[in-house]
């Protein structure tokens, strides 16, 4: 009978908790943003072209959706072997999925509260009583007796006001954001790869053309140092062009130095110590330069970068918390059951006469607590103003980072178009001077040091083609790197 009354009361509060509302604000997400460009920044037409390695025209596409698997558009099999192998080994990926994993737990922890809990107990205690000064507690014929309890407990509080609801929803907000934090690390960590492949390449390239400088001012050098011999030169001549000479080799280990440590980036990248660097290189010319480039609207971006929507989770978390808040304040109701059997011998358990229950409910309001449950209410509605001003600025700095990036593309192709045209100008110079040179009209001396401007400005188109690689492959991260178009499997 006992059960039966807890059971009616506890499915009646249930009705009643289920059917109230949840106190606090119900949260809403914002508004995109109005505009429709990014100022001045260059969102739509086509770039300049130049000839050569990653001098293709570039067309921006507004609207166009971005592939999961952007760095594909490279062409370069080696480089997307080498990302596959860092989203599969890279420790970050596995920290970040764990991270997701734990609030995928908590989350279906939280989600208990709804329901009782009811807990199991047996006792056993052996006693012996004062026979003068006690009256016998029990109906043992001997002052000592053996006392055997089993017992079940519950215990379930209403949510009448909607706190646990809310709670519940901050848990899924926590979800939201980890989920996103695993898409940011995904979406970083591809970009890497491919910004420290092209600085690989870029560094290759450099070195490369350092050496044939560095080759070629040796040369002047002894020749200098021979026409110095035969009073065609001057000591100062030839002071200026070793030290000329020098400053050059001062560049190359400089150079080296970088390279190797990009190598061990890229090493560390793929989730691996020194010792397993990578056996792929890169250079430029093995790059493909993708000649059409999404560009969303703000409005579009917003759903698309993980940080914004890190950021969107965790305004939805600290709206749930004022909510949380706010029913703390509240009056706090509790249901609590008992039913068991006692008995003087473990064989009489659930006998006749061995059963008891008890039901009881409780409403507990905080009278006085100093103001600490409104400040506290106070505090949560000053982490919602923060999460919704942080918000505010992750989608300004989104925003900024596309329009960087487009004003860098623009850029970049100009610098390109006009390195290539200094560098075809000192490869036609270079050449006319081999031409007089073998016909006698021209010294050594002169081509050496016009061969020497034709290898400086091959430098400088070596690092204006690794530029526009590299922004190009970070248009893609500041667009959201196409996480959407993966299947959701690679999230979970």
């Amino acid at each position: 009978m006992g059960l039966s009354v807890a059971a009616r009361l506890l499915a009646v509060t249930s009705l009643a908790a289920l059917g109230a509302c949840a106190v606090g604000p119900n949260f809403h997400r914002p508004a995109a943003p109005a505009a429709t460009d990014y100022g001045n920044a260059p969102s739509q037409g086509t770039t300049a072209a130049a000839a050569g390695t990653g001098g293709g025209a570039q067309q921006f596409v507004g609207g166009m959706d971005i592939s999961g698997q952007w760095w594909t558009l490279f062409h370069s099999a080696q480089l997307t072997a080498l990302v596959e192998q860092s989203l599969k080994g890279n420790p970050n990926i596995d920290a970040a999925r764990a991270a997701l994993r734990q609030a995928h737990d908590l989350y279906k922890a939280q989600r208990t509260t709804f329901f009782p809990t009811v807990q199991g107990e047996f006792d056993a205690t052996r006693s012996k009583y004062a026979i003068n000064t006690l009256t016998a507690p029990t109906v043992a014929t001997s002052s000592i007796y053996n006392l055997f309890t089993a017992e079940l407990s519950l215990s379930y509080m209403p949510d009448v006001f909607g706190g646990l609801r809310r709670t519940l929803e901050a848990a899924g907000a926590q979800v939201d954001f980890t989920r996103f934090e695993l898409i940011a690390t995904y979406v970083t960590l591809s970009s890497n790869v491919v910004a420290v492949a092209v600085q690989e390449a870029s560094l290759r390239g450099q070195i490369t053309a350092t050496e044939r400088l560095l080759e070629l001012q040796h040369q002047l050098t002894e020749t200098v140092q021979r026409q110095q011999g035969i009073g065609t030169a001057s000591n100062v001549d030839l002071l200026a062009q070793q030290a000329a000479e020098a400053q050059t080799a001062a560049t190359l280990p400089p150079l080296r130095k970088q390279l190797g440590q990009t190598r061990d980036a890229l090493t560390a990248l793929l989730g691996r110590l020194p010792p397993g660097e990578p056996a792929e290189t890169f250079r430029l010319e093995d790059l493909t330069l993708p000649t059409q480039l999404p560009v969303s609207l703000p409005s579009k971006l917003v759903e698309q970068r993980p940080d914004v929507r890190q950021a969107e989770a965790n305004m939805h978390a600290a709206s749930a918390q004022v909510g949380v808040a706010l029913a703390n304040m509240l009056p706090q109701f509790t249901i609590t059951g008992d039913t068991g059997s006692t008995a003087l011998q473990i064989g009489q358990l659930f006998g006749p006469y061995t059963g008891f229950w008890d039901l009881g409910a409780s409403l507990t309001q905080t009278l006085f607590d100093a103001g600490a449950l409104i400040y506290k209410h106070r505090a949560a509605e000053d982490a919602l103003d923060q999460a919704g001003a942080q918000y505010r600025a992750a989608v300004i700095l989104a925003c900024q980072n596309v329009a960087d990036t487009l004003r860098a593309l623009q850029a970049d192709a100009d610098a390109l178009k006009a390195s290539a045209e200094a560098d075809r100008a000192a490869k036609a110079s270079f050449d006319l001077a081999r031409q007089q040179y073998r016909i006698g009209t021209l010294s050594l001396v002169a081509l050496l040091n016009s061969e020497q401007t034709y290898q400086q400005a091959e430098i400088a188109l070596v690092q204006a083609q690794a530029n526009r690689y590299a922004d190009t492959a970070g248009l893609f991260q500041a667009l959201g790197g196409g996480w959407w178009n993966l299947p959701e499997a690679t999230f979970q």
